[in-house]
């Protein structure tokens, strides 16, 4: 076993976004590329020596090999110790609680959360710091700073490690753990929610399917709610882990999740029904005859969290990203705490959630958490809707119905324009930007804008300033539009156009969304002139 330099040279193109760097896999499997990018990651946190980590990933193609790699590279680099999951697997809110709960020096996800898996498709790496949180942007300018003026790394020539089974390795100096990946996040679920009730809810005859989309989370929906919860077996669908996820596409939505859908909305429907992502940190929650909007879900679990054991303190406060429905933050005025409004990815939420400042946070995108960790969690999600389902005895659609009745609905979809051309979507929102001022006053679709403005963000704990998020359209009477670029694919560009309308008439409370978002749709591609500048007719997701 022996210590080896390598010398290397940059690789363009290794700036991480909001969650890691995400690349094609043969991209991220070429010569000196992980390593190229590891080796930064340990130069911007000081170097690893003497130091603890966790490693883990969602067991996508290359997961395996990613993982040795980056063992034989911390043991080089001096490392105390490594805690890996079992077989390379931790979902990432597993991954950020072990992080915090054995106190590390951070962590580093193998993932592209939602996005699809195998040879040709995708692959990612993501360093979480002590706190159980996505590296924030002052560290990951320093990794990218590191990727640009790299030389060489360091790895140990050594033989595999088996991290098949829990226990010690030595490699080098340094000491490998490997930890069930499923035990200490089962722990913490139980110290959260009222195990009882659900047992109790379960065994009285309520169905429930959980679809893992062949990802992480089905050794941990399989553990705690078939095992510790009752719920019979084969509640748990697609529960083995693929590394290409069953040639599927994880992604918990409407569209990918179809199956899922179709039987909750069919004769077979049971009475509740979820999904979760790639690396376990989304969520798609459903109901006999029911989608409910991840806006919707973060709001009706603020509304009841306190039905929950880990909240019957209360909330201190919510957040929610920028694109985010407004739903949550009439809870939030309801309940009389605070509502936050921040960029979209999840780190803007880590210092909120240290400084006490908010409980619950969530995303449009499916992502749903609190602080019980610095992540997204989507068991985590099922698990607080089990609780107050069980709570309450309402079905999924009632309790819907009650929260709408309370605090008005606010209609809500996402039109996503996949791998579109970056230079065209670009140029479309640099038009836009140049004619913001102007927009106030001026109607579309027969909607009057009240104010539109492009989003900044100062954060109220150590007031650093994120600028460029996302460009608003406000209209008159509460309806809104959010136009941004999404920095989670690999090709081309994503433009996600948000689109809102408010309504509190008891009649109106159950119309088709596109049947009410009708004009905003149309006001969308009249202000931003999305068909003429980037030749698409129609989103290619809708959510």
């Amino acid at each position: 076993m022996q210590k080896i330099t390598v010398e290397t040279t940059p690789i363009e193109g290794q700036k991480p976004g909001t969650s890691g760097l995400r690349k094609k896999t043969p991209v991220l499997m070429g010569p000196h590329y992980l390593e190229n990018f590891v080796q930064s990651i340990f130069t911007a946190i000081g170097g690893v020596a003497g130091k603890t980590l966790v490693l883990g990933g969602d067991g996508r193609y290359f997961n395996d090999r990613a993982a040795q790699v980056i063992l034989r590279m911390a043991a080089a680099g001096g490392a105390a110790r490594i805690i890996v999951g079992q077989g390379a697997l931790l979902s990432t809110p597993a991954a950020s609680n072990l992080i915090r709960k054995r106190g590390t020096d951070g962590g580093i996800i193998l993932s592209a959360s939602h996005n699809p898996g195998g040879p040709d498709e995708d692959f990612g790496v993501k360093f979480n710091t002590p706190n159980g949180g996505p590296a924030p942007e002052e560290v990951t300018n320093r990794i990218f700073e590191a990727t640009r003026t790299i030389a060489s790394y360091d790895i140990l020539e050594a033989q595999d490690l088996d991290l098949s089974v829990p226990g010690e390795i030595k490699l080098g100096e340094t000491v490998v753990e490997v930890v069930d990946p499923v035990a200490d996040y089962a722990e913490l679920m139980e110290s959260l929610f009222d195990f009882d009730a659900i047992r109790r809810l379960i065994a009285g005859g309520f169905t429930l399917c959980f679809d893992a989309m062949h990802a992480v989370t089905g050794p941990y929906a399989k553990a705690i709610l078939e095992g510790a919860l009752g719920a019979p077996e084969g509640s748990v669908i697609n529960a083995l882990p693929s590394p290409d996820f069953g040639g599927g596409h994880p992604d918990p939505n409407p569209i990918w999740a179809k199956p899922l859908v179709d039987l909750v909305m069919g004769p077979e429907a049971p009475d509740f029904a979820a999904a979760s992502d790639g690396d376990g940190d989304r969520n798609m929650i459903l109901g006999r005859g029911i989608v409910v909007t991840p806006s919707d879900s973060l709001a009706v679990l603020a509304a009841n969290a306190a039905l929950a054991p880990g909240y019957a303190r209360g909330l201190s406060g919510v957040a929610r990203s920028m694109p985010t429905s407004r739903a949550v933050d009439r809870v939030a005025e309801a309940l009389g705490i605070d509502c936050y409004e921040t960029p979209t990815g999840w780190k803007f939420f880590g210092n909120l959630l240290d400084a006490g400042r908010a409980t619950l946070c969530g995303e449009e995108s499916a992502g749903t958490g609190s602080d019980h960790v610095r992540e997204k969690d989507g068991l985590w999600a099922v698990l607080l809707w089990l609780n107050v389902l069980a709570g309450t005895r309402l079905s999924v659609a009632d309790t819907m119905r009650a929260h709408w009745r309370a605090y008005g609905r606010n209609y809500y979809t996402r039109h996503d324009y996949e791998a579109v051309d970056k230079d065209k979507a670009e140029a479309m929102l640099e038009a836009l930007r140049g004619r913001l001022e102007d927009l106030p006053g001026q109607s579309f679709a027969g909607r009057r804008i009240e104010m539109a403005d492009e989003f900044a963000y100062d954060d109220p704990v150590d007031g650093a300033r994120s600028t460029g998020q996302g460009i608003r359209i406000h209209f008159e009477g509460g309806a809104r539009i959010v136009y941004r670029l999404s920095g989670t694919g690999t090709v081309g560009a994503t433009l996600r156009v948000y689109l809102e309308d408010f309504v509190d008439d008891p009649a109106r409370l159950e119309l088709p969304v596109e049947e009410v978002l009708a004009d905003v749709i149309s006001a969308a591609d009249e202000i931003a002139g999305i068909r003429a500048r980037t030749g698409r007719s129609e989103p290619d997701v809708r959510t």
